[in-house]
């Protein structure tokens, strides 16, 4: 094929000197794209396609005007899609086109989503620790709003810490550091978890060196130092953030004035898995709707919304923190009118956050900038609100607003009201922009030109009676420029120095000496007041981009009284109750506790929590649907809204602090993954065993349902003897293992409740009310009826149960083929085998044949094991066997986690099956 020439060529140039998947060329008044891009462009976008001829070959192409690229920007990112951008300009050899940008998920600016779009980097420190270093370092930022955050992490489960991060911040691009990028699993569950964009970006920029001076020229040469950035991988994955936003020609690092670093001893540990089982911003099917976030928000403000977003996926730790912004939800709910002025005028805030990162972009325009000061206008209106109300004035609420600089904001304001006109048009090329009085050589421009449309908008009527033409007026056109219209009739009148330009069919067209100079002279004028009023723009908007710092200070203060607001305006609401807050580790008390979502769309039935020192450990038992999964999770969002500073749905609360919340609450095989139902169960307990400590807060709905009976009330029952002997946490476990609540016999701080019931000649009435003790009923044949199952199954199970519970025979129905007898077995406890019934109804043998292992009647002593005398039993024991059992007899159970104790159980069960 010949080699493309002209503009064609051009592009393709461009497009190889990119990393970028796509690229929009300016050319003139049209972004354009060829080749392959444009038939991409053309399915994507449903745009039409045509034919450029370039080197004797015609090449696919689309485009779409200047002027509208940025929605089909946004739709090709979204798809997930980078797009180089290369803008045209003039030079005095002609054209000349370079990439200026690269928008991809993470450095979108134009975006209509209230969301945070984090970017985020992640590195593996293993092998790189000169330092105190972590397993993982991983860096956010924000380019809508500028923010940074920085952090490392390690412990027992690094990996398993760092997903939880990233699918807290929930990144819309991840750049994977060198190590990482070649982990295929890590790298897919990255994406999997968070749907992620991956990137692989240029892994030089993470090396140490370059990026801590990455870091220190963007953030100051103490920065990293001073805010405590002490681990090489968390340096490096923030150094190579901040590369790839510059490199990818977003022009927002001026709007990036922080480097915030976290600590997991900061947060609440929430991993992936709790949040989802929580449903804190999403429910299991993904959706806003009906999830704890969409529940309580109220906010009024998409700063203030993402804050509270923020809040729940990242509780506090911190007593004092928490009290401070109880303290203000408590004012607020107190003083109703004062609530209400705030959020009136928070209602009229916009986005300063971002409006922030637009001017340093450059993309801001006349109306971005009126939106700043506007908003910087509501500044005053906060404070004069919250000092009106003395509630409100003795709370946190006036630091609040205090805490960005006020003479700055002020001055900015005051800068911009003098300048931007009332009404300013969208564009930035158009003039009208600025105001009279802003700018004195603009003002003599602006009535000069205005002077000379006055001249032009009464020439017609002057002509008409200095001539005495009929039917005269004056147009402009881009062909003609301007031009004197006279009608046919009377176009023969026209005075000699008129010059006729074009004949129309009704009418002739002419210029004068006079016309073509004010024309001219209007031209120059709108020419230079157009590069006079696009330079004191550019300056104006440079003037905000450089206070980028205060206009995220107010941003963040608006965000905070929205998000506070929006607590007062749910508690106030609904009912909620201020907690106390305990010390970490002290007791859970809540009395009449609900679940803030459930109770909004049903008559919900409250129930006390007691997770005392003698109760830390409570083992929850009772039907199935009747409510103990709603139970334990309730309990666990009371304690986090408590830990966002949140009042809670409950009469009255007092809550120890916890350092994490960790549930397993149902389970989906990832088979994909080669992961079934019970591994992601063992999984997630695995998890939960390894991080819990005596300050966590455990919810287990169900442990060991996924294997057979024996195996699961094994698991179950060890892991409940680890977490009281070895961890300590304060638990709720839901079970259907009812032999479990024998445990509360033996522990001193294991306590059974349950979810009582009525059953009333034969009919079942679920009471929704906790209790203390245990119960032995689940009434899952009650359930079964409730769901619809056939009435043939629904009667024939209550009769196996009947029998089963009776030690009775079961008649196993069409066991003997077509002509054959119906047979009986019992099930043997003891054996865990159904087995044929003798005559007298007791158990023969093993159902289909002969029990292998069956335990002999005598030859062993009361605790079962066989005596020295032997038997035949213990003589037909072979050598593989025997050596299970003194494996068996060496393991120390209360020493062994129940994970590592089921995989020796497997093991076992393997070497035995060998034989």
């Amino acid at each position: 094929m010949t080699e493309a020439e002209g503009i064609v060529g051009e592009f393709k140039s461009l497009k190889r000197s990119s990393d970028a998947d796509l690229l929009a060329m300016q050319v003139g008044d049209f972004y354009e794209f060829f080749d392959e891009d444009a038939e991409i462009v053309g399915e994507e976008l449903d745009l039409k396609t045509s034919k450029k001829s370039s080197g004797g070959t015609k090449y696919p192409m689309a485009g779409v005007p200047v002027a509208e690229l940025t929605p089909y920007l946004k739709a090709l990112v979204e798809r997930g899609y980078r797009v180089a951008v290369a803008n045209q300009r003039e030079t005095d050899s002609g054209h000349v086109r370079e990439i200026e940008r690269v928008a991809t998920p993470g450095t979108l600016l134009e975006t209509s989503d209230a969301d945070a779009r984090y970017v985020a980097a992640v590195v593996d420190g293993a092998g790189t620790r000169s330092r105190d270093d972590d397993a993982y370092g991983l860096a956010f930022a924000d380019v809508t709003t500028g923010r940074f955050y920085v952090t490392g992490v390690d412990g027992d489960d690094p990996r398993g810490s760092a997903l939880t991060e990233l699918y807290r911040f929930d990144p819309v691009e991840v750049l994977p550091g060198p190590s990482v990028r070649e982990d295929d699993e890590l790298v897919g569950t990255i994406r999997d978890r968070t749907g992620a964009t991956p990137t692989l970006f240029d892994a030089d920029a993470f090396a140490p060196g370059a990026a801590e001076r990455a870091l220190r020229e963007q953030f100051g040469a103490e920065t990293v130092d001073s805010v405590g950035v002490e681990s090489d991988a968390a340096i490096r994955a923030a150094g190579a953030v901040v590369a790839y936003v510059e490199e990818t020609g977003t022009g927002v690092l001026a709007s990036m004035t922080r480097l915030q670093r976290y600590r997991d001893a900061d947060h609440v540990e929430l991993d992936a898995t709790t949040q989802r089982n929580l449903e804190l911003t999403e429910t299991m099917q993904g959706d806003r709707s009906g999830s704890l976030y969409d529940t309580i928000d109220h906010t009024v403000t998409s700063p203030g919304g993402r804050l509270l977003k923020e809040w729940l996926q990242r509780p506090r730790r911190s007593r004092d923190v928490l009290e401070r912004r109880q303290t203000s939800v408590d004012a607020l709910t107190a003083a109703a009118l004062a609530r209400e002025e705030l959020r009136e005028t928070l209602g009229d805030a916009y986005d300063l956050e971002r409006l922030a990162s637009k001017a340093t972009h450059g993309s801001a325009d006349a109306r971005d900038l009126l939106a700043v000061a506007d908003t910087l206008g509501l500044l005053p209106e906060l404070e004069a609100a919250i000092d009106a109300a003395p509630k409100l004035d003795d709370s946190p609420l006036a630091e609040i607003v205090d805490t960005p600089d006020r003479e700055a904001a002020a001055d900015l304001r005051e800068r911009l009201d003098a300048a931007l006109a009332e009404d300013p048009p969208s564009t930035v090329r158009e003039g009208g922009m600025l105001t009279r009085g802003f700018d004195e050589e603009l003002d003599e421009i602006i009535e000069r030109h205005e002077e000379l449309e006055e001249w032009f908008d009464t020439l017609a009527e002057r002509e008409r009676r200095q001539h005495g033409l009929a039917h005269v007026s004056v147009g402009r056109n881009k062909t003609d420029g301007y031009y004197i219209q006279v009608g046919k009739s009377a176009a023969d009148g026209a005075p000699d120095h008129y010059e006729n330009v074009k004949t129309l069919k009704n009418s002739e067209r002419f210029v004068t000496d006079e016309l073509e100079e004010k024309e001219r002279e209007i031209m120059r004028l709108e020419e230079r007041r157009g590069d006079l009023e696009y330079e004191l723009f550019c300056e104006l908007r440079d003037a905000v981009a450089a206070t980028a710092e205060t206009l995220q200070d107010v941003g963040r203060a608006i965000a905070k009284v929205d998000a506070l607001a929006s607590l007062a305006v749910h508690a106030v609401g609904n009912d909620w109750t201020r907690p106390e807050l305990a010390e970490p580790g002290a007791d859970v008390e809540i009395e009449q506790g609900r679940h803030p979502v459930v109770e909004q769309t049903t008559d919900f039935v409250p129930n006390d929590a007691s997770l005392t020192d003698d109760r830390r450990f409570l083992i929850v038992t009772g039907p199935n649907m009747a409510g103990k999964s709603t139970y334990m999770r309730q309990t666990a969002l009371i304690v986090l809204l408590a830990q966002i500073g949140s009042f809670v749905p409950a009469r009255s609360a007092s809550v120890g602090l916890v350092d994490g919340i960790y549930t397993r609450v149902g389970a989906l095989d990832e088979l994909a993954q080669g992961r079934s139902t019970f591994m992601v169960e063992m999984q997630e307990l695995s998890k939960i065993l390894h991080s819990a400590t005596d300050e966590s807060l455990v919810i287990l709905d169900e442990v060991g349902r996924g294997t057979a009976t024996y195996d699961g009330i094994s698991i179950a029952w060890a892991a409940t003897e680890y977490l009281v002997n070895e961890i300590g946490a304060r638990t709720l476990f839901a079970t259907h293992y009812h032999e479990l609540t024998a445990l509360g016999d033996h522990f001193d701080t294991v306590a059974n409740v349950h979810i009582a019931a009525d059953e009333t000649d034969g009919n079942v009435t679920f009471l929704r009310t906790v209790r203390d003790g245990p119960t032995d009923r689940s009434y899952g044949i009650h359930v079964a009826d409730l769901a619809g199952v056939p009435d043939p199954v629904v009667d024939r199970s209550q009769d196996v149960l009947g029998r089963l519970r009776d030690d009775k025979a079961i008649d196993i129905r069409g066991s003997g083929g077509s002509g054959g007898e119906t047979k009986q077995v019992v099930f043997d406890v003891q054996s865990g085998q159904m087995k044929t019934a003798t005559a007298d109804g007791g158990a023969a043998s093993a159902s289909g044949g002969e029990a292998d292992g069956a335990p002999a009647e005598d030859g062993g002593d009361d605790d079962g094991v066989p005596s020295e005398s032997g038997s035949e039993d213990a003589a037909d024991i072979d050598e593989s066997a025997a050596a299970v059992l003194d494996e068996l007899a060496d393991v120390d159970i209360n020493d062994t986690p129940p994970v590592e104790l089921m995989a020796k159980v497997q093991e076992w069960q393997a070497e035995l099956d060998e034989e």
